[in-house]
């Protein structure tokens, strides 16, 4: 026996989709008919602002510097020495802008009412493990046929992340507190969701709303009041009516 004791649970929705770049910066030289000279930088390097990506030889002799307007990751380049550069051709380079990711997936409508910008997330990235997040935007439209909303919620690491790899966030909306038992002492049948209680030394069948479920305990809504005597492992060959002496355990049921 166990008495059924408050507790406190995280209100989680979960969010799976891509890691896209948040801004990405296309490099180019500002003018025509230039020829590579020289390569400072590589895919996946990290630059700072100012700094210099690569030298362009100018067809009347003498170079020209190509910097890096803002600070971030080198997500591609196509800059090869011997080869000609313009501003209007392929990008010499593309910079992930401050190194900033989101993870972009889709929610059910009835969790887009629980999110809000800035609440925090823990994201877990195919390949990169887990980084900490935060939503950053969410969608005012809602995709008809699949009633599902978007989310944007921003990364924040120093890691290399792939764009376009698989990530999971857990979006924290929230705690609720009230009674909680462990889930040994729920019964599912056909009558519905019961625990069983003891009152007056004998066992009664008490019928309960469930909510939220943490570590093994389960939070119940309505059906139990705090303090009251729970058999912590429903269904035991007890039935309604049986005398019992009730022997109380802590409320994790050991």
């Amino acid at each position: 026996m166990l008495k059924a004791a408050k507790s406190c649970f995280a209100n989680i929705v979960e969010v799976s989709g891509n890691i896209i770049a948040r801004e990405e910066t296309q490099v180019r030289p500002e003018r025509m008919g230039l020829k590579v000279a020289e390569v400072m930088v590589d895919a996946g390097d990290s630059v700072t602002a100012g700094q210099v990506l690569a030298r362009l030889a100018l067809p009347e002799g003498g170079q020209i510097s190509v910097q890096a307007p803002v600070g971030g990751v080198i997500s591609a380049t196509t800059a090869a020495v011997g080869a000609m550069a313009s501003a209007k051709g392929e990008a010499l380079f593309s910079i992930i802008a401050r190194g900033e990711f989101d993870l972009v997936g889709m929610v059910p409508t009835r969790d887009i009412a629980k999110l809000q910008v800035n609440q925090t997330a823990r994201i877990k990235v195919i390949g990169a493990g887990e980084v900490d997040g935060r939503v950053r935007r969410l969608s005012t439209t809602v995709e008809p046929n699949s009633q599902l909303a978007q989310v944007f919620v921003g990364v924040t690491t120093n890691r290399r992340l792939l764009v376009n790899s698989s990530g999971r966030a857990q979006i924290r909306t929230g705690q609720s507190c009230g009674v909680a038992v462990p889930l040994t002492a729920i019964l599912y049948g056909t009558a519905g969701t019961v625990v069983q209680v003891v009152r007056r030394a004998r066992v009664e069948t008490r019928r309960v709303e469930t909510g939220l479920m943490s570590a093994g305990q389960v939070e119940i809504t309505s059906g139990l009041q705090e303090g009251d005597i729970v058999v912590a492992r429903a269904g035991a060959l007890l039935r309604e009516g049986d005398p019992v002496r009730a022997v109380t355990a802590s409320a994790d049921g050991k």
